[in-house]
C-alpha cells in the first residue's frame, strides 16, 4: 500500500496507478451531491438541460455539510452512505466522472462502471466529519439551494485523507 498526494485536476491520470488500500491525500475542487441532488441531476440529463458542474474528470463527494459556524469555511462534512447513489452512478461515470467519495460498498453495476470508465471510488472515514472539515478550505453552493444541506456545493480540499476502496481494475476492499 502506498500514499499518494493527488490534485483533483490530475485524478484521471492517477486512476490506473491507484490500488485498493492505497491512501490518498486529495486536494483540489470537489463537488458534493447526495440523493436529492443526484435525482435533480438525473432529471437535467434526461431533459438535456445544463448541469451545475462539468462532469468530465469530476470528483463527487457524497456529503451534506452541516451549517457553517462563524469564521469557518464549512461545518462538519463527513461522508454519507454511497449505496443510495448507486442507481445514478453508472450514468455519471459514463459521462466523465472519474472519482467518487463516500462510505460503504457499491453494487455490481457501479463496480462495473468504475472499471469501464477507468475511475476510482475512495472512502472517507465515517463519524469524523468535524475532522474532515479541517481539510476543506472553501465551500460555495452552486446549485439546488432549496435542498439546503443536500444542495450541490463546490469545495476546495487540501490533503483530505481517503482510502482507495474500488480501483480502476475492479479490485474491491469490500
Amino acid at each position: 500500500m502506498k500514499t499518494f498526494k493527488i490534485n483533483t485536476a490530475e485524478i484521471a491520470d492517477f486512476c490506473q496507478k491507484l490500488s485498493v488500500g492505497d491512501r490518498v491525500l486529495l486536494s483540489g475542487t470537489v463537488f458534493t451531491a447526495r440523493d436529492a441532488a443526484h435525482k435533480k441531476i438525473s432529471e437535467l440529463l434526461k431533459s438535456n438541460s445544463p448541469l451545475p458542474f462539468d462532469l468530465k474528470n469530476a470528483t463527487i463527494y457524497y456529503a451534506g455539510p452541516t451549517p457553517t459556524p462563524d469564521n469557518l469555511p464549512i461545518g462538519s462534512c463527513g461522508p454519507t452512505t454511497s449505496g443510495r447513489m448507486d442507481p445514478y452512478t453508472p450514468a455519471l461515470l459514463d459521462l466523465g466522472v472519474k472519482c467518487l467519495i463516500g462510505k460503504g460498498q457499491r453494487n455490481s453495476s457501479v463496480c462495473e462502471a468504475i472499471v469501464k470508465n477507468n475511475a476510482v471510488y475512495l472512502c472517507a472515514i465515517g463519524g469524523a466529519g468535524a475532522l474532515a472539515a479541517k481539510c476543506i478550505k472553501s465551500c460555495d453552493v452552486i446549485a439546488f439551494d432549496e435542498l439546503e444541506c443536500e444542495s450541490v456545493k463546490k469545495l476546495e480540499f487540501v490533503d483530505f485523507p481517503l482510502i482507495v476502496a474500488i480501483d480502476s481494475s475492479g479490485k474491491n476492499i469490500f
